[in-house]
């Protein structure tokens, strides 16, 4: 399948666009913030499974009935299997307060039912906010290790774009967070991980095509040689993240409760992450290029 769009002239369009996003989505995060789960903000998770049939509805009113602070409750595992997870908001005095006081409305309101506590897990507010800290560290050790990779393999005019463009992809997932208000847990911060290595690895594709075509073509534009390079990747970015999207989409629709988030972080990723790298990761490298020219000459 051959390619012959002009990239290039869109770069400057693209570019506003995705400077509006990003400034919008920092805007959100630093006012409306992220809705923290278990993991970075402190309570509990239990996990639950009952015998007899249970309804999501009926063991949520109980839960409200008996005041216990509950952030969410979902199902788990296949339909029927009556296996349910509850997050609870406490203090850390209150934890196990609280935890005890959902096994006993467990048996005293559906002791009918068969419930069988499968998992309680505490994390106190001072574990939580070490995890996020933690989370986000592990973030910015794999753009600076990135960044390095980049200015390794290629040149150093290739290394910022990539950076910028992966800044850029997690900032717009941070920023669909923020707006949906779904939970930021250790599994989000796993699946930008996933996202930023899928992400460079189109990005790389696309940076060895330009580097073959400019050796090949010396004289030619640099805006020339990027839109002949994107154009020559076009179908395998299409087949490879077009799958992905697939199978990511599927999950995300199919595959219940506990992934979910995951899976909406991995789709929405796959989209921006192929669309920077070819409007924010090569557009920076044309820019690059043009500076490292003047203080040459």
């Amino acid at each position: 399948m051959k390619f012959n769009f002009d990239f290039a002239g869109n770069f400057k369009i693209f570019g506003t666009m995705s400077a509006l996003m990003v400034a919008g989505c920092l805007v959100l995060i630093f006012t409306k913030g992220l809705n923290y789960g278990v993991d970075f903000r402190g309570g509990a998770e239990i996990q639950v499974k009952f015998k007899e049939t249970v309804k999501l509805g009926e063991l949520r009113e109980q839960l409200n009935a008996a005041n216990i602070p509950v952030s969410q409750v979902q199902t788990m595992g296949e339909d029927g299997s009556n296996e349910f997870l509850m997050k609870i908001q406490a203090s850390e005095s209150d934890l196990n307060k609280v935890s005890e006081e959902v096994g006993m409305m467990l048996n005293q309101k559906l002791g009918d039912k068969g419930p069988e506590i499968l998992k309680n897990d505490i994390v106190g507010p001072k574990a939580g906010a070490q995890l996020r800290l933690s989370g986000f560290q592990a973030l910015a050790w794999a753009l600076l290790g990135i960044m390095i990779y980049i200015a390794l393999r290629f040149e150093f005019k290739f290394a910022p774009g990539a950076i910028i463009a992966l800044i850029h992809d997690v900032i717009i997932i941070l920023g669909a967070f923020v707006i949906t208000q779904k939970e930021f847990s250790l599994q989000i911060v796993a699946a930008l991980l996933a996202i930023i290595g899928y992400s460079i690895n189109d990005t790389v594709v696309i940076y060895d095509r330009v580097r073959e075509v400019e050796v090949a073509n010396p004289m030619s534009d640099m805006k020339q040689i990027v839109n002949t390079a994107i154009n020559d990747t076009m179908s395998r970015t299409i087949y490879t993240s077009g799958t992905t999207l697939i199978v990511a989409i599927c999950m995300f629709a199919l595959g219940g409760g506990v992934i979910h988030d995951f899976f909406f972080a991995m789709s929405l990723g796959i989209l921006v992450g192929t669309y920077s790298s070819v409007y924010i990761a090569v557009p920076m490298t044309i820019l690059f290029n043009k500076n490292h020219s003047l203080q040459t000459a």
